[in-house]
């Protein structure tokens, strides 16, 4: 579904992403980890078009994502939920999610949709009327979910989605997601609890300083020895 050719990133003369490549299959969860300033963010913000490629390619289905506004990317099927949430605090729990479907017509399928969210996190629906900036950190990590979600996306990026959260409020997120996972939803997953995204991952790919050193199946890196002494605290 997702196809990144060494793919290179820079600001200003600063290159923070050195030419990786990976692919994320139809129904895969793909996770990307690494410590801050490895480019993960960076990644998703390029294949999102909001940051633009010095060299490389992004293809989706084949169509080349690079150069193309960031508009566009979400109406072919490519959604981010950011990173630090980046909600619209002023606004309700509704009129933030409303603003995921702003690039869609099929009034049915966006209330089918609402309803989906609604259903997956509860707090949401009770609270539909209320200002987001009064949520909690990890009910705004709902929130920012459920907005990407309402654009009805074939791609779904998750960037640190449990950072700043209690570790039971970062267990209702990776068990949201791990649900979404067994309906077949595709998922590109950057997360710093590398134990909490290897365990759900089909695949992982390690990025160091903006390249990719290692990669595999989720299951073999979370075994592997120098993933669990740099990214796992384990001797």
């Amino acid at each position: 579904m997702l196809e990144v050719k060494d793919l290179k990133v820079a600001y200003g003369r600063v290159r923070a992403v050195k030419g990786i490549s990976f692919t994320v299959d139809e129904g895969q969860v793909v996770t990307l980890i690494g410590t801050n300033g490895a480019g993960k963010t960076t990644t998703l913000r390029t294949v999102s078009g909001l940051l633009p490629v010095e060299s490389g390619e992004i293809l989706f289905d084949g169509v080349r994502l690079d150069g193309m506004p960031a508009h566009q990317i979400v109406r072919l099927g490519v959604a981010q939920s950011p990173e630090g949430r980046r909600l619209f605090p002023r606004l309700t729990v509704e009129e933030n999610l409303m603003l995921g479907a702003f690039a869609r017509r099929d009034r049915a399928g966006i209330q089918r949709d609402l309803a989906r969210v609604y259903q997956l996190f509860d707090v949401l629906a009770q609270r539909r009327h209320q200002s987001a900036g009064l949520f909690s950190g990890g009910e705004q990590q709902m929130l920012a979910i459920g907005r990407a979600m309402m654009s009805s996306p074939r791609l779904l990026m998750l960037d640190e989605p449990s950072m700043g959260l209690s570790p039971i409020m970062m267990q209702v997120i990776m068990n949201t997601i791990a649900e979404l996972k067994a309906e077949g939803v595709t998922i590109l997953l950057v997360e710093q609890n590398a134990q909490a995204a290897l365990s759900l991952a089909d695949y992982g790919y390690v990025l160091e300083v903006g390249k990719i050193v290692l990669h595999d199946t989720g299951v073999n890196l979370l075994t592997n020895e120098n993933v669990r002494k740099a990214y796992l605290g384990e001797d």
